[in-house]
This record gives structure tokens, sequence and C-alpha cells, in this order.
């Protein structure tokens, strides 16, 4: 799972620092700063709906109820690591699912599988890399000679509610 993570943490890096979305709220983002900076600009019920729906998807994968209709147990009890549920147990239709959207691995043999999941472990190695050399590169500049080109974040990236964001009803 933080394979995963790390994964879509890049790519999200990547694709941050170089695809801006013209609509609202992040056309009033300027383009020309790191992605924690972004992210530290985006007004905070957009922070609240990004974290709102990594939590329901931390809750969906690892819910019993769920795993159970696929004849699953959460993986600190015997589970299989790294198993997410598919969609198909939603009220409403959800039309690809995060694992295997195009269903490219379903009937395939045990060997490919295991193949694929040693891929998917190594490209999850790589991606923590990656994405803490982006960090360490936006926070100290110099630090990955190789990142000298990327913005730089004057912020905590390793504290990234530290600004404009609060629980309602408490002191910010």
């Amino acid at each position: 799972k933080h394979g995963r993570v790390a994964m879509a943490a890049f790519v999200g890096y990547c694709v941050q620092s170089n695809v801006h979305f013209p609509w609202a709220p992040f056309n009033s983002i300027p383009t020309n700063i790191a992605p924690a900076e972004q992210w530290a600009q985006l007004p905070e019920a957009a922070k609240w709906q990004i974290i709102l729906f990594v939590g329901f998807l931390e809750v969906y994968s690892e819910h019993s109820f769920i795993l159970e209709k696929y004849g699953q147990k959460h993986y600190m009890k015997g589970g299989k690591p790294g198993f997410f549920p598919d969609f198909d147990t939603m009220v409403h239709p959800v039309p690809l699912n995060l694992w295997d959207p195009l269903k490219a691995y379903k009937g395939a043999s045990a060997e490919r599988k295991a193949d694929g999941l040693l891929k998917e472990v190594n490209n999850g190695r790589l991606a923590m890399i990656g994405i803490m050399g982006f960090c360490a590169e936006a926070r100290v500049p110099g630090a990955v000679p190789a990142l000298s080109n990327i913005a730089h974040y004057a912020g905590d990236p390793m504290a990234p509610f530290a600004a404009n964001f609060h629980l309602p009803g408490f002191a910010s």
C-alpha cells in the first residue's frame, strides 16, 4: 500500500508541476511555485474533500464487511496484503476499479501475477526514493543536484497541514 501511495505522490508531483487546471479554485493558484506551495494555497474546503475521499478509500478497503464479500480478511488477520476490493458492491455504479481497471490481469497465470507484484513493489520503492528527492530539493536547494530546476518551497513539506488548515471549532 505504501508503494502505491508513493507512486501516486510521485506522479502527482510531476503532473502538478507541469499541468495546470484552468477552473476554480485551481486557476487562482500561481503556476510557477512548488506543488507543496500549491497545496498550501488551496482553500480549506478543497483540502477537506481530498482528505475525506482518501479516508473513504481507506475505510472501504479495510472494512471487514466489504472484504468478506470477496472472501478476504483484513491483512492483519491473515488476509492478502495489497488486496483492494472492486467497487462492484457500491450502491452507485462505478465503471472502473482501482485495481486492474481494464481487466488486463483477469485470468492471468499465478506466475504473471507474481511477476507483476514484484514489479509493483520495486516501482513503489523507487517512487518512495523519488518523492523524497523532490521534497528534499524543494526544501533545501542543491540537495539533489539532478533536480536543481524544480521550484523551491519555503514551508515544511513534512507538515503539509501547517498552512491554512485547521479543524472546525478549534483556533487556528
